[in-house]
């Protein structure tokens, strides 16, 4: 089964089962977290430039901590790459591609 989000440019975005197994073997603080990286993606607070075309999607969870979840996606489709929680984004040294207004 995969599940679907909307990137902010409306895009889907597809979470599949082999890219949850592989987040949660790598990253067990994920486990429990599944709806929220689908969050992470439909309500971002920032997405930024990753690495070889890649965007991450971050969501503050804490002041200095944010969920990642590093996603790629063309004009009419895209898929989650990995996912995890990170204390180490300093915002002002990322390539900011959009920021959520509030």
């Amino acid at each position: 089964m995969e599940n679907i989000a909307f990137s902010v440019k409306k895009t889907p975005i597809r979470l599949t089962d082999e890219r949850w197994r592989h987040i949660v073997e790598n990253h067990d603080d994920m486990a429990g977290y599944y709806d929220n990286v689908l969050e992470t993606i439909e309500d971002a607070d920032y997405i930024i430039k990753g690495y070889g075309g890649a965007y991450i999607a971050l969501q503050r969870v804490k002041k200095e901590k944010f969920l990642a979840v590093v996603y790629k996606e063309s004009q009419n489709d895209g898929f989650i790459i990995t996912a995890y929680f990170t204390k180490k984004i300093k915002l002002k040294n990322e390539e900011i591609i959009w920021k959520k207004n509030y």
